[in-house]
């Protein structure tokens, strides 16, 4: 029986969890992997930047406070998957060597108004490092089994839905021009659109990734997950954003090499400064190819950094059956034109 369900959250009580220290081997595996840019894998290049020193994704942060609250409370709790994240602001760089804590505060929590045996808890994070500097904060949802309910298995694909269609949508209805082949900020259109590229979940490569950050049952288990609410193994909500990066890193580099091919300078981006609205509509199951996608949304001049505007953007993934798996709305600093 586990030791937390959905009645043992009150509103406005709070716990530490951690502490997780950063080391560089782990932030530069990651970033390799998920979040190749040059001021998260190489040191030089990272003098170059913002910040001026090796930092880690962004991404990377989120998948840490994902795997406090694991061993903090998840893995001992009903816990039934997040159907998104309302918002969450990356406040200060984390750098190799870091020490991370995350103060969990229970917001508020409702009763499913689709599945009775289930809650729904709305959680805030703060994540701090060793000065007790603001890294990080999170706002997000997690469904949890009510006590003493009859176990809920087998909903499949249908799971996630329900409760995140109460989430605003914002996906793009019309055909969109794409986005063209190396834009500086002036360049870009609201409402110009690319396919960043299609992503495979191996069985495998979800187990791999969930016993690093997301360890509950339906991620690394496959006969686990038969008995849980998605009912069968399926990929962390965690790492089909970070897979998102991925491809985003990879349409990047391409525009790169082209810019560079015909002698031209490749314009920049910098850090991103959060989302919101992540939605995790579907379940990505072992063996599903998700397609994503970016549109430009909005854009301004920076204020506090000549040179840069901030460009808003709405991304989504698409599974093989044609249905939005995953969304959410970004922001970056993009290089103006020189």
């Amino acid at each position: 029986m586990p030791r937390y369900a959905f009645e043992d959250f009150t509103p406005g009580s709070a716990q530490m969890l951690g502490p997780y220290t950063v080391t560089k081997e782990a932030l530069l595996a990651f970033a390799r992997e998920y979040d190749a840019q040059p001021f998260h894998v190489d040191e030089i290049a990272a003098k170059d930047s913002f910040v001026g020193t090796l930092i880690a994704s962004g991404w990377h942060t989120c998948c840490i406070n994902m795997r406090l609250l694991a061993d903090g409370m998840i893995l001992d709790s009903a816990s039934m998957g997040s159907p998104g994240i309302e918002e969450v602001k990356w406040l200060k760089p984390v750098r190799p060597g870091d020490t991370l804590r995350s103060r969990m505060t229970v917001l508020e929590s409702r009763p499913s108004k689709s599945r009775p045996s289930i809650g729904l808890v709305r959680f805030g994070f703060e994540m701090l490092n060793q000065a007790d500097e603001t890294v990080l904060t999170q706002k997000n949802w997690v469904m949890f089994g009510r006590r003493d309910s009859e176990p809920v298995k087998g909903s499949g694909r249908s799971v996630l839905a329900a409760e995140a269609s109460a989430m605003p949508d914002h996906t793009p209805k019309r055909e969109l021009p794409h986005i063209s082949s190396n834009p500086y900020f002036e360049d870009l259109v609201i409402g110009e659109a690319e396919e960043l590229g299609s992503y495979t979940f191996e069985p495998d490569d979800i187990i791999h990734f969930a016993r690093q950050f997301d360890p509950q049952r339906f991620h690394v288990d496959a006969e686990a997950a038969k008995e849980s609410l998605f009912g069968a193994l399926c990929a962390s909500g965690w790492h089909t954003a970070s897979i998102w990066m991925k491809l985003m890193v990879e349409y990047r580099s391409r525009i790169r090499a082209n810019a560079l091919a015909h002698g031209a300078r490749p314009a920049r981006l910098g850090p991103s400064p959060g989302f919101t609205d992540l939605k995790w509509l579907k379940p990505a199951y072992a063996g599903d190819t998700l397609t994503y996608r970016s549109t430009v949304t909005g854009k301004r001049v920076s204020n506090s950094r000549p040179g840069w505007g901030l460009v808003f953007y709405h991304n989504s993934a698409t599974n093989q059956h044609g249905e939005e798996v995953f969304s959410f709305e970004g922001m970056v600093f993009w290089e103006r034109r020189p």
